[in-house]
């Protein structure tokens, strides 16, 4: 049985996906490999309303998981999804952005303050190097001078305020293959299910998520997503947003093919003439009858020929 569900690639229908609290636990809890006991969407400061040359669509969550001894704590967690290739300093300036904000410190006694344990994600719709592993983890240890890990780092409240663990999701490594919880919550985002000549909607073979009430539950979300006016129209507009921005990157590729070709040709014209000087010079012309002939400058062609 096929389900046709709004694809969650575009940011208005991730929006529109993780506003939904379960989906939100269900989602994160995958990617953590940690069980969210409640997750709230933050006041976000940062909305994608006034694009430039990129899309960089974030939420912010407060989250509370259950670690693997028992414990509960508070974490944030930073969720970063782009279509493009991305410059990683936008990331970094938000996260900086995000260390400094008041409402992501923990207080203490004796008035100290620390900042919130964070996890960044990012999901992204662009390959990273030559990584062939479609989730990254990218975990912060802690080490002593002979290399040996330092225990009970994970837990302190001022190694936590400085370091931050990453997961991240390269989208077009996500090939249809189900394996594990993860795969199976990250297939909704699998660009290979788009339907055919309808890149807003992914068809998804329903007997997967049958018994999986989380999922279905996300599911259902996603094909509210399909019936939704004003989300149909925000996926045309983001339609157009990309397809000026790939107009403008095939022009920008096509100018510096066309500068590149002009250099080759200056620098060979270069060579030429300093070729045809050389001859002159070494044939006993003086090098101001030289210079006339060429209509230049007597230092330009001293530099030229390589004469002091």
């Amino acid at each position: 049985m096929k389900i046709t569900v709004a694809n969650p690639i575009y940011d208005s229908v991730f929006k529109f996906m993780m506003e939904d609290e379960r989906i939100a636990r269900t989602v994160l809890s995958a990617l953590l490999k940690k069980e969210v006991l409640t997750v709230e969407m933050r006041r976000h400061e940062h909305p994608n309303v006034t694009r430039d040359n990129l899309s960089m669509f974030r939420i912010d969550f407060a989250a509370k998981v259950r670690e693997s001894d028992g414990s509960e704590r508070l974490i944030l967690i930073e969720l970063q999804k782009t279509w493009l290739n991305t410059e990683t300093l936008r990331f970094r300036r938000y996260l900086a952005a995000q260390y400094n904000a008041e409402e992501n410190m923990l207080k203490e006694e004796e008035q100290r303050c620390y900042a919130m344990p964070m996890v960044a994600v990012y999901l992204l719709g662009h390959r990273v190097g030559d990584i062939e592993e479609p989730v990254v983890y990218v975990n912060h240890k802690a080490f002593d001078y002979d290399g040996r890990e330092v225990a009970n780092c994970d837990t302190d409240p001022f190694i936590n305020s400085l370091t931050h663990d990453s997961i991240i999701v390269q989208i077009p490594l996500l090939h249809g293959k189900i394996n594990n919880r993860l795969d199976k919550v990250l297939s909704v985002f699998d660009q290979t299910l788009v339907a055919d000549k309808n890149q807003h909607v992914i068809s998804l073979d329903g007997k997967l998520y049958e018994d999986d009430p989380d999922m279905m539950h996300l599911l259902h979300r996603l094909g509210l997503a399909t019936m939704n006016a004003d989300l149909r129209q925000e996926m045309n507009d983001e339609d157009e947003y990309f397809s000026a921005i790939e107009d403008r990157d095939t022009q920008l590729m096509e100018a510096k093919a066309k500068l590149s070709d002009l250099d080759a040709q200056l620098s060979d014209a270069n060579a030429q003439i300093r070729s045809m000087a050389q001859a002159m010079y070494h044939n006993g012309v003086s090098l101001e009858v030289i210079a006339q002939s060429m209509n230049c400058r007597i230092d330009d062609l001293k530099a030229l020929l390589g004469l002091s």
